[in-house]
């Protein structure tokens, strides 16, 4: 391919370093506001990987973010919120940074460029056909995600690769997600415009992802881990407003539920104990829509 697009220089900043403060900060809200244009563009092809995504872990599998630097560590960011959000296992969406969990505050040398490093880590997390991979890499090349995507591939598993530039294809990755939001105003800064278009479809991904997997009622967040005072009050909150009782009665119910919301839902509605709402849940998939509208 022809040079890459997020290390040529933006016109619009030229004379970046002669800019007033305040023009510099349009500069930035101006170009970050067309990546959720460009966004808009790939929809389909988000969706089609997220349902993918369901489907392998629906059979078992795990959802396993791979990049280097800024890349490596917003996907460490995006899978560490899960489990709080929707109270999932913390292997079931797993960031995988080059260079170990030191890389996610100090700059590893030469670890995006290891591919050793990349088959040990294959081993490390024990990667399997039922998972799916995607490599998260702005530019498109980083050694260490495409040996990682490479290698995934020869066990079975499900590839696909998140990247600001147009990539040349390859036979080991079976999905490509570009986004292409140019040249940056700081050049070759794929933290700012690249990074942030990152971020915002890996949180389309997961949070798609969630809600089809039944980790969502309306639009409530009922399967979120209570592990602090914010979290307790919004459950109490949920609980209230879907049942109709006051806080004290939302307290009394969730402590019975011993702090599942969606049992507490559940028991509530259906008049039943913990133990038969958790019987109930599972026969509906931990749908509580369906173990609502069910018998």
């Amino acid at each position: 391919m022809n040079e890459k697009i997020t290390e040529l220089k933006n016109s619009l900043s030229s004379n970046l370093d002669e800019m007033k403060t305040s023009q510099i900060v349009e500069l930035i809200n101006s170009e970050d506001s067309k990546i959720s244009l460009v966004i808009k563009e790939i929809i389909p092809r988000i969706s089609d990987l997220i349902n993918k995504i369901i489907q392998n872990i629906k059979n078992g599998g795990r959802l396993i973010y791979v990049g280097s630097g800024t890349s490596g560590r917003l996907g460490v960011l995006d899978a560490s919120e899960c489990p709080p959000t929707f109270n999932v296992k913390s292997n079931l969406v797993v960031g995988i940074i080059s260079g170990g969990a030191n890389a996610l505050h100090t700059s590893i040398e030469g670890a995006e460029d290891d591919t050793e490093l990349a088959i040990n880590d294959i081993k490390k997390y024990k990667i399997n056909k039922t998972d799916t991979i995607i490599g998260i890499s702005t530019s498109g090349t980083t050694p260490y995600v495409h040996k990682f995507l490479e290698e995934s591939k020869k066990i079975g598993s499900f590839t696909s690769i998140l990247t600001a530039n147009k990539i040349k294809k390859k036979s080991y990755i079976d999905d490509y997600i570009e986004f292409i939001v140019g040249s940056e105003i700081l050049t070759g800064s794929t933290r700012m415009k690249a990074g942030t278009a990152t971020k915002m479809i890996l949180n389309i991904i997961s949070t798609t992802t969630m809600i089809k997997l039944n980790k969502v009622y309306k639009n409530y967040m009922i399967d979120l881990k209570i592990s602090n005072d914010k979290l307790h009050k919004r459950a109490l909150n949920m609980v209230s407003e879907i049942t109709d009782l006051n806080i004290m009665e939302s307290k009394n119910l969730i402590k019975k539920s011993h702090g599942h919301i969606k049992n507490a839902i559940l028991m509530h509605f259906k008049k039943i104990t913990y133990d038969e709402s958790c019987k109930i849940l599972n026969k509906n998939k931990d749908s509580l829509k369906e173990s609502l509208n069910n018998n």
